[in-house]
């Protein structure tokens, strides 16, 4: 099976996307955009994410999302992972308050905590570690939509007017910009989907493309706004240590308490790197949806979480494909679609989001 390469070069101790979005973010510092530019580019913006997970949508099978409704355990494990044990993680992290992260940098830092899994780099991961592929679409994808309704709740209750409080035109535009085009996709994907296994970079394209519009449309609205005096060196500082202990807290707890459940290898790997992840693509229209003006002070967590999420389970997963295979009669107890693995699809994703 051809696996997907992170090409990260050995020179660079990141991903050159990752370059891309800091990039990003000094041309929105640099030249920001405001007024009728801002609403052509937040349109660009809305539109992009609408076709990504209209992409999404297209690119899941419906067979294949009701074979892995049959691994139920599995899936509720990251879900409870995603939207229960990151949040009460979030939470605790009130006590940093002032003496680590500003309220505005907490604030930001527990919604990173509500948003939905990755997708693309939960199947990349997952496959080079010789993982259950088949669970890791599925998982990330149930994620995703379980993510529309949960991480707009989950903000209204955890944060309250901080994120400009719940309200049912959020909810609506959160539905309309995610969940119709996945629902759309799939409904259309008898007639796009032959067309997306033969352009298979085409997902990877809009996903970064997309991003990148989102994260300069909410730095640009930052600028503009002057939030950014708020942020020190000290203060970056403090939040990227408060976020690897998240991040080695939630690898430790999706692993070992997958272990503890009962699980086969392959479902472990498959949990630990969907259950451990945050999605920039799915968190940064819902940011904008909850913050407005204040989004880029928010996303900063998340976007710096994705950075570090993709170094680490890069080295991890590596690690993960040169351990040994357990025997043929022990693998053989693998539960659910793990046993698919050996015919998961392709995915190149140089960069996962």
């Amino acid at each position: 099976m051809n696996r997907p390469t992170l090409r990260l070069p050995s020179w660079l101790p990141v991903d050159l996307y990752i370059l891309a979005i800091i990039g990003t973010v000094v041309l929105a510092v640099l030249l920001p955009v405001s007024g009728t530019g801002a609403e052509v580019v937040g349109g660009a913006s809305t539109g992009a994410v609408a076709l990504l997970f209209f992409l999404y949508g297209a690119r899941l099978s419906t067979a294949e999302a009701l074979d892995g409704l049959k691994h139920w355990r599995l899936h509720l494990t990251v879900l409870a992972c995603t939207f229960a044990v990151f949040p009460l993680l979030g939470l605790a992290s009130r006590g940093l308050v002032p003496y680590v992260l500003t309220p505005q940098l907490q604030e930001g830092f527990l919604f990173l905590c509500m948003v939905p899994s990755t997708i693309q780099s939960s199947i990349a991961f997952t496959s080079i570690a010789r993982g259950n592929v088949p669970a890791a679409i599925c998982a990330g994808s149930f994620s995703s939509l379980a993510g529309i309704l949960l991480t707009p709740l989950l903000a209204a209750v955890l944060l309250g007017n901080s994120a400009g409080g719940f309200s049912a035109e959020s909810l609506v535009q959160i539905v309309l910009q995610l969940l119709v085009p996945f629902l759309a996709g799939q409904l259309l994907r008898r007639w796009v989907g032959g067309f997306l296994t033969r352009h298979r970079t085409l997902l990877g394209y809009v996903d970064r493309g997309s991003i990148l519009l989102v994260v300069y449309t909410a730095f640009s609205e930052g600028m503009v706004a002057g939030i950014w005096h708020q942020v020190t060196p000290l203060r970056l500082g403090g939040l990227l240590a408060a976020e690897a202990v998240l991040l080695a807290a939630m690898l430790a707890v999706s692993w070992y308490g997958a272990k503890r459940l009962g699980f086969a290898r392959p479902d472990r790997i498959a949990i630990q790197f969907a259950g451990s992840k945050k999605s920039l693509a799915a968190g940064l229209p819902m940011a904008s949806v909850l913050f407005g003006a204040h989004a880029s002070l928010a996303v900063l967590p998340l976007m710096l979480f994705h950075q570090m999420q993709l170094m680490v389970c890069a080295v991890i997963a590596k690690r993960r494909s040169l351990d040994p295979l357990p025997e043929d009669g022990a693998a053989q107890e693998a539960t659910g679609p793990a046993r698919g693995r050996a015919e998961a699809p392709s995915h190149r994703d140089s960069a996962p989001a």
